[in-house]
């Protein structure tokens, strides 16, 4: 699959090195162009459709999340490329598909256009599709412990579980919730077999209730109920391979 991508690196050096890359490792990249300062790259980004983003955090005047929050909306995926790795929490908290570090190893470079493409890919096959999921729901159980004992759930009433520290909040189809003293991480294990997948490091939802994905910042899913949920770049792949 092509990806139209922009450079966004103040250095020029940089700029020349991560191209030549591009174009002798990763053949399906399109670079459209190319800015060294955020209010050209602005320009770029509203005036092109573009599936991919290589952003250099510091440049003259702003960084690269000032960048992101003008454009608001976003419908691209982006690859952070820095010499600073006290970045990466950032990057991850604004929807980074991944990160690289200077000098660009090409194996990584490789990896990362690897796992855009592969999100492109399935985003583009989904678009404005119903979703069916390729595994049904295992018909199955979950006990959640209680002060006077534990409760019997069935999996398949459980439309989303959300972390709250050391608990997690169970929301059901019939509108119910249930706080329970354990953590998300307990929950997915517990659910791996019954088609619950890890959306972002608070939610785990169960892909059977998934019925509407939508590209956007980090991309969301919709749920039966109406509620939206973000999906976190890094299990954004995972989350599109349970659909056709």
């Amino acid at each position: 699959m092509k990806l139209n991508s922009i450079i966004v690196e103040d250095e020029e050096t940089s700029r020349q090195i991560l191209k030549n890359y591009l174009q002798k490792y990763c053949p399906n990249v399109t670079i459209l162009g190319e800015a060294a300062n955020i209010d050209d790259a602005l320009v770029l980004i509203r005036n092109n459709d573009l599936d991919l983003v290589f952003l250099d955090v510091e440049m003259p005047y702003g960084n690269a999340f000032d960048l992101l929050e003008k454009v608001g909306d976003i419908n691209f995926e982006t690859i952070f490329v820095t010499a600073y790795d006290h970045y990466a929490i950032d990057a991850l908290n604004a929807h980074a598909s991944y990160y690289l570090m200077k000098p660009i190893s090409i194996d990584e470079l490789i990896k990362a256009v690897d796992y855009v493409t592969d999100i492109k890919t399935k985003e583009n096959a989904l678009q404005d599709e119903v979703l069916v999921p390729k595994t049904s729901n295992i018909s199955g159980k979950i006990t959640i412990p209680q002060q006077s004992g534990f409760e019997v759930l069935n999996t398949s009433d459980i439309l989303y579980c959300k972390a709250d520290d050391n608990y997690t909040e169970i929301y059901l189809n019939n509108n119910k919730r249930k706080i329970v003293s354990k953590t998300l991480k307990y929950f997915e294990e517990a659910l791996s077999a019954s088609s619950f997948a890890r959306v972002h490091k608070s939610y785990l939802v169960n892909v059977n209730e998934v019925v509407k994905y939508q590209k956007g910042k980090g991309g969301s899913v919709v749920l039966s109920n109406g509620k939206e949920i973000m999906v976190s770049a890094s299990k954004k792949s995972d989350l599109l391979s349970y659909f056709k």
